[in-house]
């Protein structure tokens, strides 16, 4: 697994600030039929691939008997990784919604519809999503209507300038960014 200079509290820590706040004043699944999460047809389909890929070293605040997730390994070298990341990434898909353990959500699903960007003279700012998603996220698209949290917008800009300071995580942000063309950004200190 890829490892990561983050220690398991320094995560855990992380996830108990994004515990305290939202994208908005309530659950934002309510909205869409918690799509993100995506119930599978059938949860012990391989077939299903709604879920996420943890960061290097996030495994280590997650107990993979947790009948919660479904657990598998990824080859980086079969997508589109940094080239730093080398061997192998945890992929996580909840096995159903009804299950789902809000207080261990990932830390992208707790970001969401958030990113971390790099802008070209290096300071890290938050976008909302541009990756192209199976459903629509009323965040996304009706932001006028669903405004974020400034709580929310500054809680994940505090973990995001935590998170690139591992050099594996800033190459995965780095990547990123370097593929977009003027994001619409949402927070810059």
């Amino acid at each position: 697994m890829l490892k990561s200079t983050i220690k398991k509290s320094e995560f855990a820590a992380m996830y108990r600030l994004l515990d305290q706040v939202s994208p908005l004043d309530h659950d934002c699944g309510i909205h869409c039929g918690s799509a993100c999460c995506g119930d599978p047809p059938d949860p012990d389909s391989t077939e299903f691939e709604l879920g996420i890929y943890l960061l290097p070293g996030e495994h280590k605040v997650h107990d993979k008997k947790d009948p919660w997730l479904i657990w598998t390994k990824e080859r980086t070298a079969d997508y589109d990784f940094p080239e730093s990341w080398r061997g192998k990434v945890y992929f996580v898909r909840c096995r159903n919604c009804a299950d789902c353990k809000r207080e261990l959500r990932p830390i992208q699903c707790r970001t969401f519809p958030l990113h971390p960007h790099l802008t070209e003279d290096g300071r890290l700012a938050m976008i909302m999503n541009d990756m192209r998603l199976p459903y629509d996220c009323p965040l996304i698209s009706h932001p006028d209507h669903y405004p974020l949290g400034k709580d929310f917008i500054k809680a994940t800009h505090t973990v995001w300038t935590r998170l690139v300071q591992d050099p594996l995580i800033f190459d995965f942000v780095r990547k990123d960014s370097q593929t977009r063309k003027n994001p619409d950004i949402i927070y810059l200190p």
